[in-house]
């Protein structure tokens, strides 16, 4: 991906600057034209038979003000558990200007609510100044539910301020589980939801719970847990066979339905963990349209956009946004790549 200087960072909700949530700017991105309009278009722009496939992960308060035990204080960052308990935390430096690389393992973090937490070994590999860890809390205690009662959504420096919970929520959220939103379906409405069933475009779920976000110098995307319902594996594969468009709405749907789709191209329901990442050596078998937010030049996101729609396309997208003032991050515009 060829890196370019967007317009700007969008630094609150669109509700805070004066617009509705499906205001935002929606670019409609295909082989031949290039569209400019705004997300409650998005019906428009797609046809009968087409199927938008929407990720109800909610998102959960996953920062937490934590002490360490030498007294300073420093946000933590709970990216997911595992299947035996333990934590997949990533510890920020006191300012939050980036990932703690100093930390070692065996320090104990004091978390609010009377918990301690033990950094064990970097995650997913034991590597020392590792940005995730693996740590153990000294009791037994879901991280979702302590969360819920201590926790905050986590932020970064281009905020403007702090936001509640309800502002990074996507208004089919259902299953609490993300440590950060699937930002590419913020826009939605109501409204917009609606108009794509009256104009004969299904919306089907899967769940994906999405970590912390891994922007650092093209680093993976780390393991996520996710399901694909059989309903939605049949009605992907259906529609294929039918000729139509499968449109994801953002790269953890993508994720998701490339996990569950064969190489025989057949989307088959399933469950589980995925580590699966997307692009040149893999490209997408199910999802043959891309709802998608504007990630950063060095985001590993970009190569998934590229496993969909192509570098070509996603280069001059992007180089159309830069002129075009764009905003970027989960509070910006949106592209829809129809390749």
């Amino acid at each position: 991906m060829t890196a370019v200087a967007m317009g700007g960072e969008a630094g609150a909700p669109p509700e805070h600057r004066g617009l509705a949530r499906d205001g935002v700017r929606l670019m409609a991105v295909r082989p031949g034209a290039i569209t400019e309009t705004t997300f409650r278009s998005l019906p428009e722009l797609l046809e009968p038979g087409d199927l938008v496939v929407v990720n109800t992960s909610a998102t959960l308060p996953a920062r937490l003000d934590v002490r360490r035990a030498d007294g300073v204080p420093a946000p933590l960052h709970v990216s997911t558990t595992l299947d035996d308990g333990d934590w997949v935390v990533e510890l920020r430096r006191p300012g939050n200007d980036g990932p703690d690389r100093g930390v070692e393992p065996g320090t104990v973090l004091d978390l609010p609510g009377g918990v301690w937490l033990r950094l064990l070994e970097g995650y997913p590999t034991p590597a020392r100044a590792s940005r995730l860890w693996r740590a153990r809390p000294d009791r037994d205690v879901p991280a979702a539910e302590h969360l819920a009662r201590h926790g905050t959504p986590i932020r970064y420096g281009h905020l403007d301020a702090a936001v509640p919970l309800a502002d990074v929520q996507n208004v089919y959220a259902t299953e609490p589980g993300s440590a950060e939103s699937a930002s590419a379906g913020r826009p939605f409405t109501d409204r917009v939801l609606v108009r794509l069933m009256a104009r004969g475009i299904p919306v089907v779920p899967v769940v994906l719970h999405a970590g912390v976000s891994s922007p650092e110098l093209h680093e993976p995307p780390m393991p996520e847990r996710y399901r694909v319902p059989e309903v939605t594996a049949r009605l992907v594969t259906a529609t294929r066979e039918a000729g139509r468009r499968v449109v994801a709405v953002g790269t953890t749907v993508t994720r998701a339905l490339e996990t569950a789709t064969g190489e025989d191209g057949v989307t088959r329901s399933a469950a589980g963990w995925t580590d699966l990442v997307l692009g040149p050596d893999r490209p997408a078998r199910a999802v043959t349209g891309l709802l998608t937010g504007l990630h950063a030049p060095d985001a590993s996101h970009l190569l998934l956009l590229e496993a969909v729609a192509g570098r070509g396309l996603v280069d001059r997208a992007y180089a159309r946004a830069a002129a075009g003032g764009y905003l970027w991050h989960e509070f910006g515009d949106t592209m829809l790549f129809l390749p």
